[in-house]
């Protein structure tokens, strides 16, 4: 019910521009690396508040692989939804509007692709190309999340509005792109499981979902690669991360140092929040 209610929000519903966010003219001066914030410890907090966080809808994060780049989806109504960046020139980072939401963006490892579910655009001199189409089979899947490791395999989300959401792999083999595969009862287990983000290295998965045992809604979990190839038991990313709200869309910044991810705070309104992501190693089962 509750990822019925995110994908109606997500749709539909209207929240009321009523914030203390910096306009143009009182825009404060952003230097240094993440939007010139005060990284976090180990407790969750919300990632530029005023700046990049608004009494509006805001979420799906994530940095380009030089660290120059910050985009978002922001949304202040049922008709306003934009993919909104904020970019760093010459240690200063301002803010502009790339265009209608198209979907969730993932950026590449390599900076040269952001995925948008099942369409994508590709870096160009002039900026980023038109909205492009994955093509078969990737057109006909409703995805929510595709992200991508450095050798170019694909992990996805499949969303249905029962709650019976699993994620699929694709591999790049001899330059071809192999059908889908779902992946183990390890990561496809409970319902809403959703918005995979791979290492880069698919060293580890990480992606949402509820099951039993969890906290409330939909939790962060992390499955580590084994050494025989296959994916270990899912875990869940622990009461520092994970409440009984929807804590969704985790995905870790390009240089390793931080887990973004979205808390749905209250009825239809999503905040991102960072996090310092060097906990991930204590989860790693010894």
């Amino acid at each position: 019910m509750k990822r019925i209610c995110t994908l109606i929000v997500l749709l539909f519903s209207i929240l009321l521009i009523n914030n203390k966010s910096y306009s143009q003219d009182n825009f404060p001066v952003l230097e240094g690396p993440y939007l010139g914030q005060k990284p976090p410890g180990l407790t969750a907090e919300v990632f530029a508040p005023g700046i990049v966080q608004t009494k509006c809808f805001e979420a799906f994060g994530v940095f380009t692989p030089d660290m120059k780049e910050f985009y978002f989806v922001r949304r202040c109504d049922a008709k306003s939804a934009r993919l909104v960046v904020f970019k760093s020139r010459n240690n200063r980072w301002s803010k502009s509007v790339v265009g209608p939401r198209v979907g969730e963006p993932f950026i590449s490892p390599d900076g040269k692709t952001m995925h948008l579910g099942s369409r994508y655009m590709e870096r160009t001199d002039a900026g980023w190309s038109e909205v492009k189409s994955l093509g078969a089979p990737f057109k006909d899947i409703p995805i929510m999340r595709l992200s991508a490791s450095s050798k170019g395999t694909y992990y996805f989300d499949f969303a249905e509005m029962e709650g019976n959401g699993y994620i699929r792999y694709s591999r790049l083999i001899d330059g071809k792109r192999e059908k889908p595969q779902k992946m183990s009862k390890a990561i496809n287990s409970g319902k809403w499981t959703a918005h995979p983000f791979i290492a880069p290295d698919e060293n580890y998965l990480i992606w949402d979902s509820e099951r039993e045992g969890g906290y409330g809604a939909s939790d962060l979990y992390i499955s580590f690669r084994q050494e025989n190839g296959s994916w270990g038991p899912a875990i869940n990313m622990g009461e520092d991360i994970n409440t009984e709200r929807e804590d969704a869309y985790g995905s870790v910044t390009p240089d390793g140092k931080y887990l973004f991810f979205y808390r749905n705070v209250s009825p239809g309104n999503l905040d991102i929040f960072w996090v310092d992501a060097q906990f991930i190693e204590t989860l790693r089962p010894k």
